[in-house]
């Protein structure tokens, strides 16, 4: 148990540093190659935050760790709505931007549907692996799009100033992407080594550790992000952050994960993926008062996912 344990703190702390390496590097490169900071924020820093969960969920589902690789995923999204919002309103109430109400929280809720309706029979092939790719590339050139229509300079501004500064030395750049790339897979290797002894040892399924420890682990830096922005009263990234993993978790990391192993998923129930679908549903009404979270709503979020972690112990 303790060595199951330990293999998966150092996991989490290798998915973390490769994530932070991955961005950076990328980000330096795609700026020295002269990519406007809208693009490279859509994409690049989209995809390098997701890696954690992509790593662990391929290597799972390579694996065959089918629950793990699903079960990260539904626990991850359950995770980000019900308690990265839900601490991120306790901290100070959101402002919602009305874009992310109108186009991302429809297009989250729309992914969850159709994953969970692709999943009714705990399997997931390479065909269904296409079509969320697919629905990934639509989104991220969708979002480009309307990005680049909008008129309000500072939607421009946010993307500027969140993005690492450019290195100075044109060759740390290829040395942090391969060192980033480096230790996601040693991270998730050990991440999933760990959870399948953790669940063995401790007489857990592997939908159990994949829905809790594992989803929550690669969850902590959605976590850190949502609740610094909540600090500095930055609402739209904090929500923003959420539901861009949400819809990058469920296409991209599903789609690509089905498409590198078709995933045979047992012990994910349709009960874990109706509260998938609530609570993306319950988004909605949640950010229309207003357009924002306020705490009582925060509340309400974190009495959720506690009812759910209760439910799958019990």
């Amino acid at each position: 148990m303790l060595m199951a344990s330990l293999l998966i703190v150092a996991g989490l702390a290798l998915l973390y540093a490769g994530a932070e390496a991955l961005v950076r590097g990328s980000v330096s490169l795609a700026l020295r190659l002269r990519i406007s900071p809208l693009v490279i924020g859509l994409t690049v820093v989209a995809f390098g935050t997701s890696s954690p969960e992509l790593a662990v969920s391929v290597k799972a589902a390579w694996g065959g760790n089918g629950a793990i690789s699903i079960g990260n995923v539904i626990g991850s999204n359950i995770a980000n709505v019900a308690l990265i919002l839900g601490v991120a309103a306790l901290i100070r109430p959101l402002q919602v931007n009305a874009q992310v109400i109108r186009v991302d929280i429809p297009i989250m809720i729309c992914a969850s549907i159709v994953t969970a309706f692709m999943l009714r029979d705990g399997y997931l092939g390479r065909i269904q692996g296409i079509i969320l790719v697919s629905g990934i590339l639509a989104y991220i050139c969708l979002s480009i799009y309307l990005a680049r229509r909008e008129k309000n300079k500072s939607v421009h501004g946010v993307f500027d100033e969140s993005l690492p500064a450019r290195f100075k030395a044109a060759w740390l750049e290829p040395l942090f992407i391969a060192g980033g790339f480096v230790a996601l897979v040693f991270g998730s290797e050990l991440l999933v080594s760990g959870a399948v002894t953790l669940a063995t040892e401790a007489g857990l399924s592997n939908a159990f550790v994949g829905l809790t420890i594992v989803a929550f682990g690669t969850s902590l830096p959605e976590l850190a992000t949502s609740a610094v922005a909540a600090g500095k009263n930055e609402g739209d990234i904090a929500v923003g952050n959420v539901v861009g993993s949400n819809i990058f978790n469920l296409l991209c990391i599903l789609g690509v994960s089905a498409l590198v192993h078709p995933i045979r998923a047992t012990g994910i129930h349709v009960s874990d993926l109706l509260v998938m679908i609530g609570l993306a549903v319950l988004t909605l009404p949640v950010m229309r008062t207003g357009f924002r979270i306020s705490r009582k709503e925060g509340c309400l979020l974190l009495a959720a996912y506690g009812g759910y972690i209760v439910y799958l112990v019990f």
